[in-house]
């Protein structure tokens, strides 16, 4: 699958998710942040193991519900180390909480950050983030937008 910015696909199944998910990878640099966007279990775990098998993390992706932060060791496509940084704000109360968690840190380095559950820490989120928006829809497929502040109006 390839992609670009802005996209909008549907996927039927998690390896159409993750594939996704590998495809954006190709599309971020140093410093790179994905805030994503949907409902519990719309597919944002999914999507970042793709993200993380694009940057040819080892192991297994899991979502960092109670650690809020996990950091993985990956490639970019030149064979160059980085790290991606998995964050998940469900379990936060805002910026403030993020702030004090000395996340943002996370957010303006080398490597690359996935923020589930963006929308609860909006001040946090770089204005030239990826937004990606997961929505389950009523045919079991998943509907995934991707954007970036100047592709719409609309954040």
């Amino acid at each position: 699958m390839e992609i670009s910015l802005p996209f909008d696909i549907v996927s039927f199944s998690e390896k159409e998710t993750q594939d996704c998910g590998r495809s954006l990878s190709l599309l971020l640099g140093a410093g790179s942040v994905v805030a994503l966007r949907g409902g519990l279990g719309a597919g944002k775990t999914c999507f970042t193991k793709g993200v993380a098998a694009g940057f040819d993390v080892a192991g297994t992706v899991t979502s960092p519900t109670y650690t809020i932060i996990s950091e993985y060791e990956g490639k970019w496509p030149d064979g160059r180390k980085t790290l991606l940084y998995h964050i998940d704000a469900y379990r936060l109360n805002g910026d403030d909480d993020f702030a004090a968690l000395g996340a943002e840190e996370f957010l303006y380095g080398d490597g690359v950050a996935v923020i589930e559950w963006s929308e609860r820490i909006p001040a946090s989120i770089p204005k030239d983030a990826v937004f990606v928006d997961i929505e389950a829809m009523e045919n079991g497929g998943r509907r995934i937008s991707g954007r970036r502040l100047a592709d719409t109006a609309k954040p």
